[in-house]
């Protein structure tokens, strides 16, 4: 029994953020999230803030509702949160067609995924340069 206990006492709280329904496919979105894992939550933000992707302002934002968690529910200090986990999945495909000679039509898939971040509270704090 004192394993247990012992093991639920030091399993940290985890801060999840799900953004649904992105109009976006997972092969454009996994690029982008496995650059911010391991990062802190500030220097991730500022990442894509700068990138030149469309999709980083939605990723940007599921990444704020996941700080705004982490200090209402839980009273982690902003200042020491990391991405633990950055990952998509699969929504619904919306399909039409283009039309194209002699009668016939091209399908244009159109897919939507899920985003999914994760926070941790790292324990320990280095303060030495900017560097993530």
């Amino acid at each position: 029994m004192s394993k247990k206990k012992n093991i639920k006492e030091n399993k940290e709280k985890l801060v999840k953020s799900v953004n649904k329904n992105i109009r976006s496919s997972t092969r454009k979105l996994n690029p982008i999230l496995k650059a911010l894992v391991g990062k802190k939550v500030d220097i991730a933000i500022r990442d894509l803030s700068f990138s030149e992707k469309r999709i980083s302002k939605d990723i940007r934002k599921t990444i704020s509702s996941a700080v705004a968690n982490a200090e209402n529910n839980y009273q982690y200090n902003i200042d020491k949160l990391i991405v633990k986990e950055a990952y998509c999945g699969k929504q619904i495909v919306m399909k039409r067609f283009r039309a194209r000679a002699k009668g016939r039509a091209a399908p244009i898939l159109k897919p939507y995924s899920n985003v999914t971040i994760i926070l941790s509270e790292n324990k320990k704090m280095e303060s030495h340069g900017t560097k993530s």
